[in-house]
């Protein structure tokens, strides 16, 4: 590709001496001065502040942000923090809301809560949304002072659990410890808010909160041996040593740091470090963290066994467990490598899984510039994140299914409150974080196709975005403000998407110019810029598919970056209706049209016309992602199969008494004069009666008598 062009890199000598360091997801940000400990490492790629990048109204992105920003309004502090009252011994001021907040992880929403208000409070400029997080954070510190211990915490029996920690007793089978549902998971999404309320909204005495949890944290730890500490690793931690070892850069404290690495297991971690994939029937999102922290350690240590464990859990999750949506997971775990085809399921691509993706993700670009990075990023953020939004109401996803004849299924308002409620807050809530990035020197990098504006205030450079993509393959880059006098030249570097199959053009003030050079997937153009220059970039699209690495007969259609979707209608789908190609790719392409992203096929299909749109354009629709290709009397023998199957399950459920499917997520229990025990406790279920036992972590030991 660009054979014309020089490859090579060309050096720009001016530099500025400005310190460096983090911000909101933890990739390096260049002058924050609420860091103390700078990066050990070469940065090549800095990211900027929220504040710098603004989207233009318009775009489904500003306007899916405008939907998360009306449900964070909606949502009431005072409920939010009701079992942090509770838990301090005072009448809460409101009761708490539903779904996981009434349950084992209570307190995990309020963390994503506050990331969520301060980066939208910067992006918007709400002064309302900027009043809820003062007030959470003045009442968080009343709560933290009134309970004494530096703590702060809205889990169910919270105290016990962690005394038995901080005594060296663990109980875990997996998602519970000492009884609680992966407490330390809800500690840290708490702690993570509060770090990015003082680093975005520079609150101080979010700062002073945090400090003290961790101060509790060591004091939980600090007597733990090893083998001890192992085993509490067991249950899931979330990022607890990316908390920590952001705490240290926040406040030079070397605890901190120490702490951190006390956050490490041998059996994920030391794997990772070996080069050895680990996933293989994992927890996805219990590991995603892990590889996050280790990221920000290589970055303030230059510890290579860090730098080990979060490239290798990069290539190992996006090159053998991504779909094509760029999420993993079915029903929350990892398969084997590369085995993908028979894990198509309602279940499929957790939506906080792809949430802590992207944070892994540029930390890994901000290390080497290199656009594969931000190829996968814009896979996941148009296919993934933008697509587990209802485009209405501003509702998410927890999974995003992948089974053909599937539905979304979106949260409720005030009653869901899971994992990816709280994630999806914050994902809708930083479209613009990626969209530019630069050296540090002189050198602006055009990563998303986003309308959008930067300001670059270091360098005098002001950039605004103008463009309609991915519904026109064309963006337009107008410089507003030109870089300051003593630069002589700077360079606007643009990326070349891996999925651009032919050369792109460019033209600079309505003529055609060629880069001077093409570096890590960006194409360079080093000039004196003035204001009003303007540079038109055209990127040529065209429909293609891409397999399922086991199967190359089941396939998604893409167009550019962005996965088309089978409209399957609004009701739903028998099996035997899902649509079927026969064609070959080749013809498949050439048959279809384009009507702004919608496209048709109507011929060498069954059972009829197949109409495609991006998949971030469905809402309550029944879809196919995945479509299989098959031949005319292969298609003949799997009716067959679907008809002796639908046959034989008929005759199974009139000779069905009772069943428990262990793979959904809840089960009934239809028992008669049994004993279930729970761990040490016993409930009697009287005759007849139908017990449900919600089948969520913290997993528990089942047993059934008679």
């Amino acid at each position: 590709m660009l054979s014309m062009y020089k490859t090579g890199f060309v050096l720009i000598f001016f530099v500025f001496h400005f310190h460096h360091v983090i911000g909101q997801t933890f990739a390096v940000e260049f002058k924050n001065k609420s860091h103390i400990v700078k990066e050990k490492i070469a940065i090549p790629a800095y990211h900027f502040s929220p504040e710098r990048i603004k989207l233009f109204p318009g775009s489904m992105f500003y306007e899916a942000r405008q939907k998360d920003s009306s449900f964070l309004a909606l949502l009431s502090p005072a409920r939010l923090l009701s079992r942090h009252f509770k838990n301090a011994g005072l009448h809460p001021l409101d009761r708490e809301y539903g779904g996981w907040e009434s349950e084992g992880l209570s307190g995990h929403t309020l963390g994503h809560y506050i990331s969520a208000l301060a980066l939208m409070s910067v992006n918007t400029g709400s002064q309302m949304l900027k009043h809820k997080l003062d007030t959470i954070l003045h009442q968080l510190n009343y709560l933290q002072v009134k309970r004494g211990t530096g703590y702060i915490g809205a889990i169910p029996n919270e105290d016990s659990i962690f005394i038995k920690v901080k005594q060296g007793r663990i109980k875990s089978s997996g998602f519970d410890l000492n009884g609680g549902w992966s407490p330390w998971y809800t500690v840290h999404k708490l702690m993570a808010g509060l770090v990015d309320a003082y680093t975005i909204s520079h609150q101080k005495i979010a700062l002073d909160i945090v400090t003290r949890m961790a101060d509790w944290t060591d004091d939980i730890m600090k007597d733990l041996p090893d083998s001890t500490r192992l085993a509490m690793l067991r249950c899931e931690y979330g990022g607890m040593n990316d908390v920590l070892a952001n705490l240290y850069a926040l406040t030079g404290n070397k605890k901190y740091l120490d702490l951190s690495y006390k956050f490490y297991d041998d059996f994920v971690m030391q794997k990772l470090a070996d080069s050895i994939d680990p996933l293989p029937g994992k927890h996805s999102n219990t590991n995603v963290p892990k590889a996050i922290g280790s990221a920000r350690q290589y970055e303030l240590t230059k510890n290579d066994r860090d730098r080990k464990i979060a490239i290798n859990f990069w290539n190992f999750m996006t090159q053998h467990h991504t779909y094509v949506i760029g999420g993993n997971s079915n029903y929350e775990y990892c398969g084997e490598e590369d085995k993908l085809n028979d894990r198509l399921s309602d279940n499929t691509c957790e939506t906080c899984n792809t949430y802590n993706m992207l944070k892994l993700t540029r930390h890994l670009y901000s290390w080497s510039g290199d656009s594969k990075y931000i190829d996968y990023y814009e896979k996941a953020l148009y296919n993934h994140i933008l697509a587990s939004q209802n485009h209405e109401n501003g509702m998410m996803c927890y999974f995003v299914p992948l089974r053909t004849g599937s539905k979304k299924q979106f949260s409720d308002t005030f009653q869901t409150f899971t994992c990816c409620v709280g994630s999806g807050m914050e994902n809708h809530s930083k479209y613009n974080e990626e969209i530019y990035t630069h050296d540090g020197h002189s050198r602006l990098y055009v990563n998303l196709f986003i309308p959008s504006s930067v300001d670059w205030k270091e360098s005098g450079l002001k950039l605004k975005q103008e463009t309609k993509f991915p519904y026109e393959n064309t963006t337009r880059l107008i410089i507003e403000h030109t870089p300051f006098a003593h630069i002589s030249q700077s360079s606007i570097a643009i990326r070349i998407p891996g999925w651009c199959k032919t050369e792109p053009g460019f033209k600079i003030n309505d003529k055609t110019e060629w880069p001077v050079a093409v570096h890590r997937g960006y194409a360079i153009f080093i000039k004196n810029w003035h204001a009003g220059d303007h540079i038109d970039v055209t990127f040529p699209m065209q429909v293609y598919s891409e397999s399922m690495p086991d199967n190359k007969d089941r396939f998604a259609f893409k167009y550019g970056p962005i996965v088309l979707a089978a409209d399957l209608g609004n009701h739903p789908v028998q099996e035997l209706d899902y649509p079927v190609v026969h064609g070959t790719g080749e013809y498949i392409s050439s048959l279809m049209s384009s009507n702004d992203l919608s496209f048709s096929l109507d011929q060498e299909v069954s059972p009829g016309k197949i109409h495609l749109k991006p998949f971030f354009n469905i809402q309550n629709e029944y879809y196919g992602v995945y479509l299989d290709h098959l031949d005319r009397q292969a298609y003949l023998q799997r009716n067959n199969r679907i008809r002796q199957e639908q046959e034989l399950n008929t005759a199974l459920e009139l000779a069905t008494l009772d069943k428990i499917d262990f793979s959904e997520v809840s089960f009934l229990l239809d028992l008669s004069e049994a004993k279930i025990e729970f761990d040490e406790s016993v409930q009697k279920v009287s005759k007849p009666q139908i017990f449900q036992y919600q089948f969520l972590p913290p997993l528990r030991n089942i047993i059934v008598k008679q």
